[in-house]
């Protein structure tokens, strides 16, 4: 039979460096031979991915409630892990993940100021017990995070997406969710993201490393 696979989170705010980041884990894995499936959140499958587009897209004429923000979120998230994520590790595989629930607390709950108490049931409906058995959370100062993600819209030729447009202080409290959930699991490997690229991936690499010694 084989092993359960592992369940890999990456969070943090914006511009942070989590797409770099987790296909740096992705190859550092499969040169293990790791088998790895990456995804991310909202989205990861057709129907997730749907949703997403609407979560994300910055001109609606009609403005979203937050409410209803919310529940999308955890619909994309229902999807996605009962047609993606639970076949891959029940298969033995890993799965990296761009956000996850803690993303949703911090973003809606922390930012939103959405009732956690709320979230955290629909958590529990949508997930059960499912947890990530690591999280990395990637960290760096919010100016420079911001900076980072409106160049790399203007280097693609992108317009920001909704979550980019809201006002600093918006991000500050996301920025304090994380840090408050981080405190309050140790599943989660805080990571600078602002040092050098060749660091923060050490960081990661070390990580992963001792989750493969864990695997046995």
């Amino acid at each position: 039979m084989k092993n359960q696979g592992k369940f890999i989170t990456f969070e943090g705010g914006e511009g942070v460096g989590k797409s770099t980041n987790i296909q740096f884990a992705a190859e550092w894995l499969k040169a293990r031979n790791i088998d790895v499936v990456v995804t991310r959140e909202p989205g990861g499958t057709q129907i997730a991915e749907t949703i997403r587009n609407q979560l994300l897209k910055a001109h609606h004429d009609e403005p979203m409630s937050d409410l209803a923000e919310l529940l999308l979120v955890f619909a994309a998230r229902a999807q996605h892990l009962q047609a993606l994520i639970e076949p891959a590790l029940a298969a033995g595989k890993w799965v990296l993940c761009d956000r996850f629930t803690d993303s949703t607390l911090a973003y809606q709950g922390y930012g939103r100021g959405l009732d956690t108490a709320v979230i955290l049931n629909l958590k529990a409906l949508v997930q059960k017990d499912l947890e990530p058995h690591c999280t990395f959370l990637l960290e760096a100062p919010l100016e420079l995070g911001m900076s980072r993600a409106r160049g790399r819209a203007d280097d693609a030729g992108e317009q920001v997406d909704r979550f980019e447009t809201e006002k600093l202080d918006f991000f500050r409290k996301v920025q304090q969710g994380f840090s408050d959930l981080a405190n309050q699991h140790k599943r989660f490997a805080r990571i600078d993201a602002s040092l050098p690229l060749t660091d923060v991936q050490q960081q990661i690499e070390q990580q992963l490393s001792r989750l493969m010694e864990q695997q046995g």
